[in-house]
């Protein structure tokens, strides 16, 4: 689960509320990973309240990010984040959008040799500065890499397979392109493929198509609507496409949207 817009609101109880609701879903269908970020506003600290009054921190991978281009303000981020999250331990701690990584990764280096950060690594977003995260996952020991990946946005390929050929786990931003992918695929018959593999919206067949491909381990799409975070974590249930059916379906959706 993303948090970017969705969850930067302030104490309103309808607003707080509604977003408890999300998590409820979430967690209920079996989710974990929740990502976040500095630059996303009151979104870490709006996740960390809400997961710890509803006791659901045992069932969290908390994902955040370091995003300044000031090396002595990355570990203060982390130490912020970690109080923000009301977490002893944070697991994933990215730098985001490769600003200053050469500052910042000794840093998270040192955080994680300590034990308050499990895994570490860098991101990118709408399929910007390739050339460069290749060269910082070969050059680098890294944990965890996140990118753009969507069947409207498949560029990020080349550096996926780097990132498999090194042990990178991968997780895709962006899974529904700012949520104008869904919209126009909802436009479209749900064919009868999408239900052999247990699809009963576009919405699962889209995060489906990015999950079973052999580099990415999850997809963090962002919502503050109850029922949208049910129906996206529909997707983890059934099978997964097989290649033949993602490149069907990469094919399908290509064609008309």
């Amino acid at each position: 689960m993303g948090t970017w817009l969705t969850f930067d609101v302030g104490e309103a109880i309808a607003e707080r509320e509604r977003r408890a609701r999300v998590l409820d879903a979430f967690f209920d269908a079996g989710g974990g990973m929740i990502d976040s970020s500095p630059m996303y506003g009151r979104a870490e600290r709006v996740v960390g309240d809400l997961v710890a009054q509803r006791a659901r921190s045992s069932e969290l991978i908390a994902a955040t990010k370091v995003w300044t281009p000031f090396e002595s303000r990355g570990a203060q981020q982390v130490e912020q984040s970690l109080r923000l999250w009301r977490l002893p331990r944070l697991d994933i701690v990215y730098v985001h959008n490769l600003l200053n990584w050469r500052a910042h990764l000794p840093t998270l280096r040192s955080f994680k040799e300590r034990g308050l950060v499990r895994w570490i690594g860098v991101t990118t977003s709408h399929g910007a500065r390739h050339a460069e995260m290749l060269d910082v996952i070969r050059r680098e020991p890294l944990d965890f890499m996140q990118i753009t990946y969507s069947v409207a946005d498949t560029s990020a390929e080349p550096v996926i397979a780097a990132a498999l050929d090194r042990g990178i786990a991968v997780v895709a931003n962006r899974p529904f392109d700012g949520g104008a992918l869904v919209d126009r695929a909802n436009r479209l018959p749900l064919p009868g493929w999408a239900r052999e593999i247990g699809c009963e919206n576009w919405a699962q067949v889209l995060l489906k198509w990015i999950v079973s491909h052999p580099g990415v381990v999850c997809a963090i799409p962002a919502t503050s609507d109850p029922a949208h975070m049910a129906q996206n974590m529909g997707a983890a249930r059934g099978a997964l496409p097989d290649a033949a059916l993602r490149r069907h379906i990469a094919e399908h959706l290509q064609r008309w949207l």
